[in-house]
């Protein structure tokens, strides 16, 4: 009996691109695994890397210090005399005299060049009187030398605490304040005001003498 003859086929072309296909897969795995361990296709940076290099500190100049200006100093000298007084001392105390310097500070506003403060320092040396001379104020006045005009910087001694003249009699008074206009018209004109030394016996002044800017 004879038995059938079995037929062999050629695999066809789809056959073939299958086999092919599932024997090509662990290849190509291996090559990407391949092409990633050996520094593949760069990434692009993370969003949070980006944003941390945006948020790096930026330098930002400083404030520069206020200066403020210091005082300017004027100084201013008188010659203190009784013949000076209106009227003129007649009596024992005509004797008297005196030299009188005034020291001033004023700070100017550097924006508008006009004094907003200022202080001054007294030193009057009175000479010449009789040891019984009691002396009750000392003050820088406005006036020309040919009137009599208001206080406007006081020494601050009165005739609650006189000084007795003795052999001789100093006055100092520092830190004294200046009204800023006061101080502002004895810098544009010192001749306009005058030193009056007062006493008990002549109570509206003994020896006085006008301003003279020294610097």
């Amino acid at each position: 009996m004879s038995m059938p003859r079995m037929r062999w086929s050629e695999p066809s072309a789809r056959s073939y691109g299958d086999v092919m296909t599932g024997s090509r897969a662990p290849l190509v795995l291996a090559a990407a695994l391949v092409a990633s361990a050996c520094g593949g296709t760069a990434t692009a940076p993370s969003p949070s890397v980006a944003a941390a290099a945006s948020t790096a500190p930026v330098a930002t100049a400083s404030a520069q210090p206020i200066v403020t200006p210091g005082p300017d100093l004027y100084t201013y000298s008188a010659d203190l005399k009784s013949s000076n007084e209106i009227p003129a001392i007649a009596d024992a105390e005509a004797a008297c005299a005196g030299k009188a310097t005034f020291t001033m500070e004023a700070i100017t506003d550097p924006s508008y060049y006009n004094i907003v403060s200022a202080k001054g320092t007294f030193d009057i040396t009175i000479t010449g009187c009789p040891a019984t001379t009691s002396i009750i104020l000392a003050h820088i006045h406005e006036g020309a030398a040919t009137a009599n005009g208001p206080v406007k910087i006081d020494t601050g001694l009165t005739a609650s605490a006189p000084i007795a003249f003795g052999t001789g009699a100093r006055i100092q008074k520092a830190s004294v304040t200046v009204d800023p206009q006061t101080a502002q018209a004895l810098v544009t004109n010192p001749g306009g005001y005058y030193v009056n030394v007062h006493t008990a016996a002549h109570a509206g002044g003994v020896i006085r003498g006008q301003l003279v800017a020294t610097r």
